[in-house]
C-alpha cells in the first residue's frame, strides 16, 4: 500500500506506517459515541460558587501566586480569520454592488464603531483617493471591503484572528493578542512578576506573531509592570492525519498521500511541552476591552482557586495513601472526597478489598487535574459538561461535543436537550504530580473520540479524521470539575459584526 516516496514522507514527518493504518482502520470502524448519565447542572457535577465563597477563593490563589509555582497562559491561537468575515467574501461575490442582507446592512451602517476603521479609511484613501465615507456615497461598497480583506489593502481576509484590530481606546488599538499580554498581567504573573504566555500559531504566520510580539511588549511591560516571557509552537507534523477515499484507502493527490491537521486535539503534544505546574487555557477570540475585565479576571482567579484547593488535598491523600499501613477509616474519607469533589463516581466501590479500593483511588487521584468555567445555555442546547460512563464503568465528568452523542437515541438527546450549560473553553489545569513530576499528558487522551469529517481537494471527495478535541478527549482521562462563570465572560468573535457587539465597543 505505501511506497517508498510514502515511506520517505512519512519519516520526514513523524508518523509510523503503524499509527497510518490506525487512522485508516478508525474510517472503517469509525468512533463510538459516548454514553451519557446525565447532563451536568448545579448539584449534579456542576459547583455554583456563592457570593461569600467568592473571596476565599480568590484569596486561595493570592497566596498561590506567592510561590515558586510556574503559572503559563496558554493560548490556541492559530485560527484563521476568513471564517470571521466569510459574509463579507459571500458579498464580493454577489452580482448586486450595495448591502442587501441585514448583516450587509449592519456592516456598512456601522463601520465607523470598528477599532480598524481609521486604519481602513487610510488604505481607501491611499488606494482609491477617497475616504470610506466617499467610497460609501458613491456606492462603491465592494471596494471598502476589498481595502479590508486582500493584500492590496489590510489584508484582514488572511491574517491570523489574533493579529485583527479588536479594540479601540483613547490612546491605542489592541488586538486579541495584545488583550491576552494584559490578562496575563492580571490574573497569571507570579511572585517575581513573571507572565509566562504561550502562543500555538500557524507556520506561515509565526513571524507575522513575532513581530507584533516585539512592538507590543515594551509599552505592555512598562504599563502592567510585568515581565512577559512569551513563546509560540506549531502544529507537530507528527501530529496530521492522513485522508482517506470513498473506500477509506489513503487519498491521494497527484500520487501523493494527503495529509490534513489533526485539529486542536493535536495540542495536547504542544502543552505537553510545556514545563509548568498550572496552566490557563482560553481560545484566542475570547478577550472584552478593560472596562469589562474585571468579572473575566474575577472568575479566572477563582478557577485557578478552586484548582489548587483540591491539587492541595489530592497530593496530600496520595501521600498518606503510600502508608502500608492506611486505615479502611481513611481510605472510606478518601473514596467519599473523590465522589463529593471530583465526581468520580464507581457502583460497586464498597465491594473493593482494602487493597483494591486503595490502588483504585491512586489511579483516580494521580493524573491531570483541571477545572473548567461553564455558562449558562442562553441558545440550543449542545456540547457541554457531563457525566460519562467509562470504558471502565465509572462515570466522571466529560465536555462533550454533540457530535459525541447519539441523538438518535431518545433518552440521551432528552438528555442534552436538558442541559442547561456549555463550555466557553475557560479552563485551569494542573499538569505535575504530587511528587512533583510532569504528567505525560499524551496517556491520557482517549483516542476512540475522534472525528470524521467530509472535505474535498482538486474537485475530490475525501474524508478527513480529527484527532480527539483538546478538551474532549485528549483530556478524557483527568479530573474534572465543573465550576459555573457568568456569561459575560464568554465574549467570542466568530463573525466581524461580533465586534458591533457591547461588549466588544
Amino acid at each position: 500500500m505505501l511506497t517508498e516516496t510514502d515511506e520517505i514522507l512519512l519519516k520526514k514527518k513523524g508518523i509510523t506506517p503503524e499509527k497510518i493504518n490506525e487512522q485508516l482502520n478508525s474510517f472503517v470502524i469509525g468512533f463510538p459515541f459516548l454514553e451519557i448519565r446525565s447532563a451536568a447542572e448545579p448539584g449534579n457535577g456542576l459547583v455554583q460558587v456563592k457570593g461569600n465563597e467568592v473571596t476565599a477563593i480568590l484569596n486561595q490563589w493570592d497566596e498561590y501566586l506567592k510561590t515558586d509555582a510556574t503559572i503559563i497562559k496558554f493560548v490556541p491561537a492559530s485560527g484563521a480569520a476568513s471564517r470571521v468575515f466569510k459574509d463579507l467574501f459571500e458579498f464580493l461575490e454577489k452580482e448586486t454592488s450595495g448591502p442587501t442582507t441585514a448583516f450587509e446592512m449592519k456592516f456598512f451602517g456601522e463601520i465607523k464603531k470598528f477599532a480598524f476603521y481609521e486604519e481602513l479609511n487610510d488604505i481607501c484613501l491611499k488606494n482609491n483617493g477617497k475616504s470610506i465615507d466617499e467610497l460609501i456615497e458613491s456606492k462603491q461598497f465592494k471596494l471598502v471591503v476589498e481595502n479590508l480583506l486582500s493584500d492590496k489593502g489590510l489584508n484582514y481576509g488572511s491574517l491570523p484572528k489574533g493579529l485583527l484590530r479588536f479594540h479601540s481606546y483613547k490612546a491605542e488599538k489592541r488586538t486579541p493578542m495584545q488583550e491576552h499580554l494584559v490578562e496575563g498581567a492580571l490574573y497569571a504573573a507570579g511572585k517575581t512578576g513573571n507572565a509566562n504566555i504561550h502562543f500555538t500559531v500557524s507556520t506561515e504566520h509565526r513571524e507575522l506573531f513575532e513581530n507584533h510580539l516585539k512592538e507590543s511588549l515594551p509599552a505592555f511591560e512598562k504599563k502592567f509592570g510585568v515581565k512577559y516571557n512569551v513563546s509560540f509552537s506549531e502544529q507537530k507534523s507528527s501530529t496530521d492525519t492522513i485522508a482517506a477515499d470513498e473506500n477509506n484507502q489513503p487519498f491521494r493527490d497527484k500520487g501523493e498521500l494527503v495529509f490534513r491537521p489533526g485539529g486542536h486535539g493535536a495540542l495536547i503534544e504542544n502543552l505537553n511541552d510545556l514545563n509548568g505546574d498550572i496552566v490557563f487555557i482560553k481560545n484566542i477570540d475570547n478577550v472584552v476591552p478593560d472596562s469589562l475585565k474585571e468579572s473575566t479576571v474575577t472568575y479566572k482567579k477563582v478557577i485557578a482557586g478552586m484548582l489548587v484547593n483540591l491539587q492541595r488535598q489530592c497530593f496530600a491523600y496520595l501521600h498518606e495513601l503510600e502508608n502500608e499501613s492506611i486505615s479502611d477509616a481513611k481510605l472510606t474519607v478518601i473514596a467519599q472526597f473523590c465522589e463529593a469533589r471530583l465526581n468520580n463516581h464507581r457502583a460497586n466501590i464498597h465491594s473493593l478489598s482494602h487493597d483494591d479500593l486503595k490502588k483504585y483511588l491512586i489511579t483516580k487521584l494521580n493524573r491531570p487535574m483541571r477545572v473548567c468555567g461553564m455558562v449558562k445555555n442562553v441558545g440550543e442546547p449542545g456540547g457541554g459538561p457531563f457525566l460519562t460512563v467509562n470504558s471502565d464503568g465509572t462515570v466522571s465528568p466529560q465536555i462533550l461535543e454533540s457530535s459525541q452523542i447519539d441523538l438518535t437515541n431518545p433518552t440521551d438527546k432528552e438528555k442534552m436537550l436538558k442541559s442547561t450549560h456549555f463550555n466557553p473553553v475557560d479552563l485551569v489545569c494542573s499538569i505535575r504530580n504530587y511528587n512533583g513530576e510532569k504528567f505525560d499528558l499524551v496517556k491520557y487522551v482517549d483516542a476512540k473520540t475522534g472525528f470524521i469529517s467530509l472535505k474535498s481537494k482538486s474537485g475530490k471527495e475525501l474524508k478527513a479524521l480529527e484527532l480527539p478535541g483538546l478538551w474532549n478527549g485528549a483530556m478524557s482521562d483527568w479530573n474534572t470539575i465543573f465550576v459555573e462563570v457568568p456569561i459575560e465572560t464568554f465574549n467570542p468573535v466568530k463573525t466581524v459584526n461580533d465586534l458591533l457587539r457591547q461588549e466588544h465597543q
